[in-house]
């Protein structure tokens, strides 16, 4: 994934169910986390589950609303608002935002292949 960007929704803006804590971060209050939104685009050979899936793992988030969900599987272009803690959060924000992130296969010390999560 590249062009890794925050993303403002609409349903956010005015939204009861939302408070806004700072930046693009928003508590939702009636699923009692917080939340955020960004967009990427998808490279050659990606898909929509990988290295999304790793992302999540590596932060303990979570997609909590799929934007035009549609266009999820069909497009390189995806928008999604992720949940989770506060502090995991930030520190994905301030990790992956504006990066490009993929998965690397590589030999261990064993020789078996396995794939790690590359943030560059």
């Amino acid at each position: 994934m590249k062009n890794i960007q925050l993303a403002q929704l609409d349903k956010y803006n005015g939204n009861p169910n939302y408070e806004h804590i700072e930046g693009n971060i928003y508590k939702d209050l009636e699923e009692d986390h917080y939340v955020f939104a960004l967009s990427y685009e998808l490279e050659e050979e990606e898909d929509s589950q990988y290295p999304l899936e790793d992302i999540l793992d590596e932060f303990f988030l979570h997609v909590s609303d799929f934007i035009d969900e549609d266009r999820f599987n069909t497009e390189s272009e995806i928008t999604l608002e992720l949940g989770g803690d506060l502090n995991d959060i930030k520190e994905a924000i301030g990790t992956i935002i504006g990066k490009r992130v993929y998965n690397e296969e590589y030999d261990d010390e064993q020789g078996v292949t396995r794939v790690r999560l590359v943030i560059e």
